[in-house]
């Protein structure tokens, strides 16, 4: 089991918001997204509360969008603004212009603590288990099996020593490498490194 620590959570969410960026060239508002992310039924019912319902959808849209930020640079830059969240690429006559992530921005300190989410850590993960089973069955896998650690270990590319921290860097860099909305992606391929996180982080 990955030893996970509260600020180092993988958000699920992150993979879905990337196919609907990718396949569209808009400019996103968050209430947007949310909308989008329910009609996929990634999302579902958070809190009894219609408040606490629509703050903890809109944390872990705005986690998951500074996560990704950071995972795709420098080829890409998302820019994570609530009325306007656009995906840029870098390349000749794109417009694009080098960016860092600013890690002194509160807002994005805020959304990166998951203290501020308001839920016990083992809330959380049992959250994003739930997302990561219907996204595994959004891009068509449905099974409950787990994969053997050392074959999920091989599908990663990684020995059977691997540290926890080198299997989730491993899993961003193929699922990024594989998401089947990225330019040279595999639906497959990426089903098959779901898979593997997905036993390994159990």
């Amino acid at each position: 089991m990955l030893a996970e620590q509260r600020d180092d959570i993988d958000n699920p969410l992150i993979w879905p918001i990337l196919s609907v960026l990718e396949a569209s060239n808009q400019s996103w508002k968050v209430h947007y997204l949310m909308a989008e992310l329910q009609k996929n039924t990634i999302m579902d019912h958070l809190d009894d509360d219609p408040q606490l319902d629509l703050f903890k959808r809109n944390f872990l849209i705005m986690n998951a969008l500074y996560q990704l930020q950071e995972m795709l640079l420098p080829q890409q830059w998302l820019q994570v603004e609530s009325m306007d969240i656009r995906l840029m690429w870098r390349g000749a006559g794109s417009g694009f212009v080098q960016h860092e992530v600013n890690r002194d921005d509160p807002l994005r300190g805020y959304y990166m603590d998951w203290n501020n989410y308001d839920a016990q850590t083992e809330d959380v993960r049992e959250l994003l288990s739930s997302f990561w089973k219907r996204y595994q069955q959004h891009v068509g896998h449905c099974s409950e099996t787990t994969v053997e650690r050392r074959n999920a270990l091989a599908a990663l590319g990684l020995a059977e020593n691997a540290s926890d921290t080198e299997i989730r860097r491993q899993w961003r860099k193929m699922a990024l490498k594989w998401h089947p909305d990225r330019p040279e992606g595999d639906a497959a391929t990426f089903r098959t490194m779901c898979e593997a996180w997905q036993s390994l982080r159990l």
